[in-house]
């Protein structure tokens, strides 16, 4: 049984613009390179075609999981969310205690989750203890390398 997919607006609008780009463009991509590798002769010792059909494998692999995902999905829309404590949908600003580096993470659920764009998870250890804190919190925060850090909460928006 799949676990809840947490989304926001924008995450949901992008999966579905990915399934739908595998189902169409991709899939006759492959289908495409499948065709051209029979035409090479013998399927039992043709590379070609052996590659073609592990790219399909991964692509079916894929849309399976792109279905699963917007089938279990729950959206959080910018009225459910509230400045008053971090929950996903928030943007959060905070600083950290030790070095006085200021950061700002939006909350997201894993399937959305981005560092680079400063997308933290609800799952991940910043984001997992970051959840359900308030303004002025200091929050201790269990890195993965084994670390501490202690952060505290500067400003709470909604980043919907």
């Amino acid at each position: 049984m799949p676990k809840d997919v947490i989304l926001t607006r924008e995450g949901l609008e992008k999966l579905k613009e990915e399934l739908e780009y595998l189902q169409t463009e991709k899939r006759r991509e492959v289908a495409e390179r499948i065709k051209e590798a029979r035409e090479f002769g013998d399927i039992s010792e043709n590379s070609e075609y052996d590659d073609a059909k592990n790219e399909q494998a991964m692509l079916e692999s894929r849309i399976a999981q792109v279905e699963d995902k917007l089938r279990s999905a729950t959206v959080i829309e910018a009225g459910d969310v509230s400045t008053d404590e971090v929950q996903v949908g928030s943007v959060v600003h905070v600083k950290d205690e030790q070095s006085g580096k200021s950061q700002k993470f939006t909350i997201v659920g894993s399937a959305e989750a981005s560092v680079a764009e400063g997308k933290l998870s609800n799952e991940s250890p910043v984001g997992r203890a970051l959840l359900g804190h308030k303004k002025n919190d200091v929050v201790d925060i269990s890195l993965p390398n084994g670390k501490a850090r202690q952060m505290k909460i500067t400003k709470i928006d909604v980043g919907l």
